[in-house]
């Protein structure tokens, strides 16, 4: 799918990228943040050294997402690497904290080699569409039956968000995503369930630490986090992009992310990379009904984190403050239309249709094995469906165009 030359910005086009790339960072922070602060305090840090690695991830995530947003006018969303946070709450039980850094030093420059060797570019164009659907399709689905599954937790709250998206899409699709944020809101604090009374803005001050390096770090830190984040992070943020239309090179992408993991790896950060689920949000029609115009969900996206990261985990805190249910529900009611989308490209060949459908089936399924996530095998079993089904594993596509399955 190619997409129109872009047009040029008016003041309207601005709204519904702005909030589709805030919903990203609230449903960032809000749903996987926690981790950091439980693998910091696995790892003995105090309150400054925590608040270092909020800055040093924050800041990155927010300058590298806007610096590649604007290159490629994509809506390219940068986030720190989720599955790598759960691993690091386990590994920085053993391992020093100077020697975790230079994990991530080592890490993070694996990742600018790949990215400058063009080989990810290489690997995407192996995977057919079909299978590459049924995997983002995967990914999502437990995000859509967990907003749906609020309704038994916080019932008014949740029915109230889904009767207005429905209507919402109903009147003005294009304001459904905006206004279930804003009437959530609203509801919350009506209801006195979001205390921002001792909110009080305080400048995050980074701390330098400097790296060691051993080989215990480096085959228990750096490799598992090299490789859950390159499958975990960067295989389904790609195929994000490649789903909505944009044929952006992973090379930059890889590059530039790698390089600010690597510069911000000395004051806490672990590793930035392509996102995958909240990149959802902003790739779709609900960020704007013109692709070429989505990019500024991106700048949006990185403004915020930026924001957060110059006020440390004061910032950060408010948004974790949300309720979880507030937070599934934005999310999966945000990721409905790229679901649909999905699985409607997963299952349009009938030739290749059971194959996606072993993959979609196969992500869903959230397996994990040898630490490594569902992203990762729904993929091989799937390529793997395909390759015994067709007679022959995939034919790489050309660049620029949608694999051949």
């Amino acid at each position: 799918m190619q997409h129109a030359p872009p047009s040029p910005l008016r003041p309207r086009d601005l709204v519904h990228p702005i909030v589709a790339g805030l919903v990203s960072v609230i449903v960032n922070y809000g749903g996987t943040f926690i981790l950091v602060f439980q693998a910091a305090q696995v790892a003995g840090l105090g309150p400054e050294l925590t608040a270092s690695w909020v800055w040093s991830i924050s800041v990155g995530v927010g300058v590298t997402g806007v610096l590649l947003s604007w290159m490629t006018r994509a809506p390219v969303i940068t986030a720190w690497s989720t599955p790598a946070a759960a691993f690091l709450v386990t590994a920085l039980a053993t391992t020093p904290y100077a020697e975790a850094v230079g994990a991530y030093l080592v890490s993070a420059a694996a990742f600018v080699a790949l990215g400058l060797s063009g080989g990810f570019d290489r690997v995407i164009r192996w995977i057919p569409p079909g299978v590459a659907a049924g995997l983002l399709a995967g990914i999502l689905l437990q995000f859509g039956i967990r907003a749906f599954g609020g309704m038994g937790v916080d019932p008014l709250l949740a029915g109230l968000l889904v009767l207005a998206y429905v209507l919402l899409r109903r009147v003005a699709a294009r304001w459904a995503v905006v206004g279930i944020l804003l009437l959530g809101l609203g509801f919350l604090l009506v209801q006195g369930r979001v205390d921002l009374s001792s909110l009080r803005l305080q400048l995050a001050a980074p701390v330098f630490t400097m790296p060691a390096f051993s080989l215990n770090a480096l085959l228990s830190v750096a490799l598992p986090l090299f490789l859950i984040t390159l499958s975990g992070q960067y295989m389904p943020g790609m195929l994000v992009l490649r789903g909505d239309g944009y044929a952006t090179s992973a090379s930059p992408i890889v590059a530039v992310t790698g390089l600010g993991s690597l510069l911000m790896a000395p004051f806490g950060a672990h590793a930035f990379n392509l996102a995958a689920i909240t990149a959802a949000i902003c790739t779709g029609r609900e960020a704007h009904e013109d692709p070429s115009k989505r990019w500024v969900a991106g700048i949006a996206a990185g403004v915020c984190y930026i924001l957060v990261g110059v006020f440390g985990v004061t910032l950060a805190a408010v948004f974790m403050a949300l309720p979880a249910t507030f937070i599934t529900m934005l999310a999966g009611l945000a990721l409905l239309g790229t679901i649909g989308t999905s699985l409607a490209t997963a299952l349009a060949d009938a030739k290749a249709r059971e194959s996606a459908l072993i993959t979609f089936l196969a992500a869903a399924a959230n397996i994990t094995l040898l630490g490594i996530g569902g992203a990762f095998w729904g993929l091989v079993v799937g390529l793997a469906a395909h390759a015994v089904l067709h007679g022959r594993l995939p034919r790489p596509a050309l660049a620029g165009k949608g694999a051949v399955s």
